[in-house]
């Protein structure tokens, strides 16, 4: 009967041992339009409570304002930040409205070290960025997380050449990488089969779920995408569409992090 029981014990502390070592993450990206409502209120509790309920591991933000005059001179990532109790980084794109415009990540865990890549654009266009952060989890497995956001207008050229650049900065990275953010581009168009040479994809490539606009999703331009294949498994996609928080609805996957 001991035996019996001292078996049972090492077999449900292995099982209960594999389960909290599992890397297991949740990314969301949204597009906050600089803080501001579908109905034109500034309100950063709704933003809030669309992430805070997601419970996501990364955050990927785009239209992130810090200290404009449009956005009530609030650093928008840092009040996002703590309202959500997660770790934020803000990346600038261009100075702008008397202050600063661009990406923000937040995230459960503290960054051992981050970069903000500036993106390729033609003169007088707006200029991109992609922000880069390291963590080391949990598990004590480091990977690397990029949020982006990337150019918007008909011509394709700029998203071509930014997408390029993205390729770039994922094969000098030493850690399997997450890359998150609104593309503004479709499935199969250039920019996005130019990316899928390196990172792949989480969505379902049969049936894609569009993420714009939030009123009544039409097209998909919002995406996870990792580096290397072998190092990730989708475990679950989701299209979380708050009418009034964004004018996009928040993608979140949840990916699992492979052994080696």
């Amino acid at each position: 009967m001991r035996q019996k029981l001292f078996v049972f014990v090492v077999l449900l502390s292995q099982l209960l041992w594999s389960q909290t070592n599992q890397s297991i993450i949740k990314i969301l990206s949204f597009n906050i339009l600089h803080g501001y409502t579908t109905t034109g209120d500034f309100d950063l509790g709704k933003l809030a409570n669309v992430i805070k309920n997601s419970k996501p591991d990364f955050v990927a933000l785009q239209e992130v304002d810090f200290k404009t005059k449009r956005a009530k001179r609030y650093d928008l990532v840092t009040e996002l930040g703590w309202r959500t109790q997660m770790t934020p980084l803000f990346g600038r794109a261009m100075y702008y409205d008397g202050g600063e415009y661009g990406e923000g990540i937040l995230t459960k865990y503290s960054l051992v070290k981050s970069k903000n890549f500036a993106l390729p654009h033609t003169p007088g266009n707006e200029p991109r960025a992609a922000l880069q952060t390291v963590v080391e989890l949990p598990t004590k497995d480091t990977i690397a997380f990029i949020g982006t956001h990337l150019d918007h207008l008909k011509d394709e050229k700029d998203r071509i050449s930014q997408a390029k650049k993205l390729n770039e900065i994922g094969v000098l990275s030493k850690y399997p990488t997450i890359l998150a953010g609104d593309l503004n581009d479709v499935p199969q168009s250039k920019a996005i089969s130019i990316l899928e040479q390196f990172w792949v994809s989480s969505y379902n490539k049969k049936k894609p779920k569009a993420t714009y606009p939030s009123t009544n999703p039409k097209i998909k331009i919002d995406y996870v995408m990792f580096y290397p294949k072998h190092r990730w498994k989708v475990i679950k996609r989701e299209v979380i569409c708050d009418t009034i928080a964004s004018d996009h609805c928040a993608y979140l996957v949840t990916l699992e992090l492979l052994p080696q």
